[in-house]
């Protein structure tokens, strides 16, 4: 049975960096919103129910438009969880293909920055954490994405506390830029390796408790 983990975390945590290197210790991962992306470009069904929401305009010349698709979406809450409903029930389908392909590897992964408000974190078994200081994730932020600080605060306002997402979290990952990250990573493939056996035997969620 191929155990499957939840990464998850506020923006700038450094999920992504957490990922990378999950991967270069041989567990693939999912990337959600990439993966979300190419879906709301590509999927027929995502297509159709968009058109049928927002009209023909919102796939002018073929693609998406993005700019019409946020408009629509920013600031309501109610719009937001409209196109959630259609999006995520396709990136949750796609992801289950995508564990198929993947059953000789004992670990995958799914990375997601809503994995728990998107109700990802029934897809997984384990739900690791990203953790940084919100000073150090709003300074990352400013830097990879080139914006303002109140758009990031505002960002930040926007997403799960730390505090709610830690409580639902089976593992921390501290990422604060002094705290060295493949000993952490390391530790939570070494523990849920031992826990394999469990895994083959039990249905339940593993709630392994260290660094929580």
């Amino acid at each position: 049975m191929t155990i499957k983990i939840g990464i998850t975390g506020g923006i700038g945590s450094g999920k992504s960096v957490v990922s990378r290197l999950l991967e270069v210790m041989g567990v693939p991962v999912y990337i959600s919103d990439v993966e979300s992306k190419r879906l709301t470009a590509s999927d027929t069904q995502i297509r159709r129910e968009l058109i049928g929401l927002l009209g023909e305009e919102v796939y002018a010349g073929g693609e998406l438009n993005r700019p019409l698709l946020a408009s629509y979406i920013f600031g309501n809450p109610e719009h937001i969880r409209t196109v959630n409903g259609i999006i995520h029930p396709r990136v949750r389908d796609d992801f289950h293909r995508w564990v198929e392909q993947h059953t000789v590897c004992p670990i995958v992964g799914m990375e997601s920055a809503i994995l728990i408000e998107a109700g990802f974190a029934g897809e997984v078994d384990v739900v690791v954490m990203v953790y940084a200081p919100e000073e150090v994730r709003i300074a990352r932020a400013m830097q990879r994405d080139a914006v303002p600080r109140e758009l990031v605060e505002r960002r930040v306002r926007s997403q799960m506390s730390d505090e709610e997402k830690r409580g639902k979290a089976d593992f921390v990952i501290v990422n604060d830029g002094e705290t060295p990250l493949i000993p952490q990573v390391l530790g939570v493939i070494t523990s849920l390796s031992k826990n394999i056996d469990y895994f083959c035997l039990s249905e339940n969620r593993l709630h392994p408790g260290i660094n929580k």
